[in-house]
């Protein structure tokens, strides 16, 4: 292999470029010919199940069941709630045949499953005892709408969450925003190192349906964002449209209360963009499949190198029974130097540089992937150091993250302070009056919508940026993916 066919050929500073040949050379996943459609490697799906397993698991502590629901959703259950599905209309493949046969009614690719859940949650509910019914699905979803797909960020398919609680009352619904929320802001931080900002969707940008949007928005290295896991308080709009109704105690019939939320894999792009460097990926060590390579480094003797085999298996298996993802990188056909400019593209946290005179010490040496940093330590401090390099890792990322976030965030009292700036990326922090309108002609004019408004209004203060009315709201503006 070319020198140029393994390392990266773009910076970071270039991130159009740079962000796709990361994902495709560092082997984290690779194109199809469905375009939008991407394969994940296995790394890529790894960290995913990772995140999904944390997640699953806080979801069941708090009581929320799996399900699965049909792939194929007919079309007049989509007709059924009619804002909901003109929100997704543009997204929707159809089935149209089956081999030669036309069907009797076109079947919807799920876009995602409210109206097919919603039709067997109506049969199922007919008391207050059969409340609350909090399920989720974990599956695949398409939408066809865009024409330029970004891997993991606007892709034709990807796979998610789908979370549908149903309650007896407005109360019980709304206390479960915090409660989901929180498992998502709990997975970003512990195992994507991912730091974001939770707010309200606006009535214009809200989900299709939804009384009231919540998200946590993301930011790409070049300023843009992207938003991430979220949550839907649906109230009764879905219930009433799909007659989900119960007896409640006082032997009345009520329409039920109901939200839906949501973490996709659009979170591994974000991760990958904002962690990773002019030299590849860089994965948080919870994430990565591989989390220590080893690598020996040959002394030219046979009698030393097999010792030194010898003693990268003692190593190796010191590592794996603390629990750790290791393997010895043995390829005979490769220099060391090689070998780590590989691991260093595929983002292994950490490597092990074994050489002569780490046979004669009894010590090894770490590379620590983020920093470029190597430390000698003991074999039998080995774990302990590998231990704390993990938390400190983590630790860094998080940081980066956050000030990175934050360092993308202004404050701004004028509309051509945004105009001015908004080229540059960023999310800018303004006065608004709370007018649709005004929101929909400052998108019109600049591209920046409001990506949430922040739940701490304390700063509330001045006249909308677009209008001069007195404002209702601080909101964030930013270019969106």
């Amino acid at each position: 292999m070319e020198k140029n066919e393994l390392g990266m050929t773009h910076k970071k500073k270039e991130f159009s470029e740079w962000y796709p040949e990361l994902l495709i050379r560092s082997e984290f996943i690779d194109y199809s010919l469905v375009s939008g459609a991407i394969v994940f490697r296995p790394s890529a799906y790894f960290a995913w199940e990772i995140i999904k397993d944390y997640v699953d698991k806080e979801f069941k502590k708090i009581g929320i069941e799996n399900v699965y629901f049909p792939l194929f959703i007919p079309e007049s259950l989509l007709l059924k709630e009619a804002e909901h599905f003109e929100g997704f209309s543009p997204e929707v493949a159809w089935v149209t045949h089956a081999g030669k046969s036309e069907l009797s009614e076109r079947l919807a690719v799920r876009p995602t499953s409210e109206t097919i859940m919603y039709y067997s949650y109506a049969k199922w509910i007919r008391s207050w005892r059969d409340l609350p019914l909090r399920y989720n699905q974990w599956n695949n979803v398409v939408r066809w709408e865009f024409k330029n797909p970004t891997p993991f960020i606007r892709t034709r398919e990807f796979l998610w969450n789908e979370g549908h609680s149903v309650f007896a009352s407005e109360q019980e619904a709304r206390a479960e925003r915090d409660q989901i929320l929180g498992i998502y802001l709990k997975a970003l931080r512990e195992l994507t190192c991912l730091y974001g900002i939770v707010g309200k969707k606006t009535d214009y940008e809200k989900f299709a349906g939804a009384v009231e949007s919540y998200s946590i928005e993301l930011v790409m290295p070049d300023g843009w964002c992207v938003q991430g896991p979220d949550f839907h308080y649906d109230g009764q709009n879905f219930s009433k449209a799909f007659d989900i109704k119960f007896i409640n105690k006082e032997s009345k019939e009520e329409y039920a209360y109901q939200n839906t939320y949501a973490i996709s894999t659009r979170v591994l792009g974000v991760m990958v963009a904002t962690h990773s460097d002019d030299k590849g990926l860089v994965l948080p060590p919870k994430l990565a499949q591989k989390q220590v390579v080893i690598v020996p480094i040959p002394a030219r003797s046979e009698d030393i190198d097999k010792k030194l085999q010898d003693y990268s298996e003692k190593v190796l298996n010191t590592l794996k029974e603390h629990g750790l993802r290791a393997f010895i990188d043995n390829r005979d056909n490769y220099t060391p130097g090689y070998k780590f400019n590989e691991w260093e593209l595929k983002g292994v946290p950490f490597r092990l540089e074994i050489g002569k005179k780490e046979l004669e010490s009894n010590t090894v040496v770490i590379a620590i992937r983020d920093t470029s940093e190597k430390k000698g330590v003991s074999l039998d401090k080995l774990i302990e150091a590998i231990d704390n390099e993990i938390e400190a890792m983590h630790n860094r990322l998080y940081e980066n993250s956050k000030r990175m976030v934050q360092s993308f965030i202004h404050n701004i009292e004028s509309y051509d302070e945004l105009k001015k700036n908004i080229a540059n990326g960023g999310i800018y922090h303004a006065p608004w009056c709370g007018s649709t309108d005004c929101e929909i002609k400052i998108k019109q004019e600049t591209g920046a919508k409001i990506t949430n408004i922040p739940l701490d209004q304390s700063d509330l203060h001045g006249r909308c940026i677009y209008c001069n009315k007195e404002a209702r709201y601080m909101a964030n503006f930013a270019r969106s993916y």
